[in-house]
Formats: structure tokens, sequence, C-alpha cells
């Protein structure tokens, strides 16, 4: 088996980027999408895109999933004609943001076919993943994560085993914790600064520079005083769901939720307004709008 050949299923905005990693970095990678332009913009830079996750992953080791939810991990893997009957593949590395008991039960049922799973999750949006600048947070067994060194190497600027599988999911949701917090706090100060009459890009350069620093402010910072969520690195809604599972995996622990919460109703504002499919630098919009200082206009 070429351990060179790797699928990839889910070619969105996650997704082809791994996939045009890989290809880059000497990879024979094929995928599959459900969206038929997807497909074509992955052949197009050397993919080969086959018509159902089986016929992508046939001949290949190891398989990346980059999906919604695991929910559709789960029917991809294990639904019908799904990853569990392919022969020969070794290895699924799950980038899926999900459950963690959802990883758990995929992979005791993949292994129950021989095949080994991770919960390979990911921090960091589309446009550190055409640089490999993602962070790889690996839950699963000691053999995977070696074997699928060479593709974290390739895809991020570092990887981390942190324990069996559901352990990566766990990690991706703490991380998130954190992150969408200091993203929506960002959003507050900058909406703060802009009613107190002052210079948004000198207030965020101060900030960059002090101790309430944070990745939110190089990732979403300028976007936010710029006031311009198109072209999304990553999507509200897809931010909104990661935050919903956050809440979810926290009340089952007994862990506090006080904040998480405050940024799940703002998240859940920027939806009722239609804000869903912009960048996740939205958030601001909602606490201009409240405050009469809105820029983007309603759709």
């Amino acid at each position: 088996m070429d351990d060179h050949k790797v699928a990839v299923i889910g070619l969105g905005l996650m997704g082809s980027r791994l996939a045009a990693r890989l290809i880059e970095h000497g990879f024979d990678v094929s995928g599959f999408d459900p969206d038929a332009e997807r497909s074509a913009a992955f052949e197009r830079i050397g993919g080969q895109a086959g018509g159902s996750p089986f016929e992508a992953a046939e001949g290949c080791r190891a398989v990346i999933l980059s999906l919604p939810d695991s929910t559709v991990s789960r029917e991809v893997c294990l639904g019908r004609g799904g990853l569990a009957a392919c022969q020969g593949l070794e290895i699924v590395y799950d980038t899926t943001t999900g459950r963690p008991e959802d990883a758990v039960s995929i992979g005791a049922e993949l292994a129950e076919v021989g095949i080994d799973y991770c919960d390979a999750t990911l921090s960091g949006n589309s446009a550190l993943a055409e640089t490999g600048g993602l962070v790889v947070m690996v839950g699963g067994s000691d053999a995977a994560y070696r074997a699928g060194v060479p593709i974290f190497e390739v895809i991020g600027r570092s990887h981390h085993h942190v324990g069996p599988v559901g352990a990566g999911s766990r990690m991706k949701l703490l991380v998130n914790q954190v992150l969408t917090i200091h993203r929506v706090a960002l959003a507050e100060a900058l909406t703060t600064a802009e009613l107190a009459g002052m210079e948004l890009e000198s207030v965020l350069g101060v900030l960059r520079d002090s101790l309430a620093y944070s990745r939110a402010m190089d990732v979403w910072g300028e976007r936010m005083v710029e006031g311009d969520h198109t072209a999304p690195a990553s999507r509200l809604r897809q931010g909104h769901k990661d935050t919903q599972l956050i809440i979810e995996h926290s009340r089952q622990l007994g862990a506090p939720t006080g904040l998480i919460e405050v940024v799940e109703s703002v998240q859940a504002g920027a939806k009722a307004q239609g804000l869903q499919d912009l960048d996740n630098s939205v958030v601001i919009e909602v606490l201009r709008r409240r405050v009469g200082r809105g820029r983007v206009p309603d759709a």
C-alpha cells in the first residue's frame, strides 16, 4: 500500500485546503464531495475525484475526513457503502469537529473491522490551512498517530498526541471555547473604542502589544476594524455549531458555561439577522447593531 496515496472526504473550506497542501507536497490525493463544483475544483489542482467516499478511498492506506459534523462522519464511515467496507484501508483521520462520544463509538466500530480511527482535530481556519499553519490535535493509538506524522507535518505547523480516541475532539472543544470567548471579547472592546471615537487600527495595535493579546486579534482583528466579513475563512454558522457542542460537552461534565453562553447568544443573534454565511468576525456586527453602528447591509 502506497503511504503517499491519501483520500480526503469533504472538500469544503477546510478539506479543499488540506487536499491542496498534500498535493503540493507530493501526495497522490483522491477525494469526494457531493458538491460537483468542489469536486471539479479539486480535479483542477491535480486531485482525483471519486463518485463516493468508498470509491475515493479505494487503494488508500489512510483517509482524512473534513465534514460538517460527527453525524456525517458516522454515515461516511459506517453507513451503507461506507469506509468500513474498504479493503486495505488502515487508518481514518477525522478532522471534523464533533461530539467526543461520537468519535469514541465510531472508533470502536471501525476497530471491529480492523481500521484504526483517530479524531485528528484542527486548530485554525482555511487561511491557515493554505500555509500549513494549523495545529493538529490527535486522539487515538500511538501507532496511528505516528503513522500520520508525515501528513500532519504537511498540513500543520505542529501536532500533538493528546490521548485515546475522543481526546482530540475534547481538546478541539476546549481550544474553541477559549478562542470564541476571545473573539467576542475583542469585538466588544472594539465596539466600545468606536463609540469613544478612538482610531480602531491604533487600538488594535495597542491591544496586540499588551497583556490582553490573543491570536484572535491576528485572525479577526483587521476584519472587525474594516467591517468586512465576506470571503469567509470560517463561517459563523459553523462557529455557532461548535459553540453549541462546547456547551453540551461542558454541561455533561457539570462544568461552568457562563462565558460561552454569552458567546452563543451573540452568534445566535447573528444567525437570526441572516449573517450565518459570513466570516466568524461578523460577531462584531451584532454588537455594532445593538448600539446603532451597524455596517453590513441587511440581506
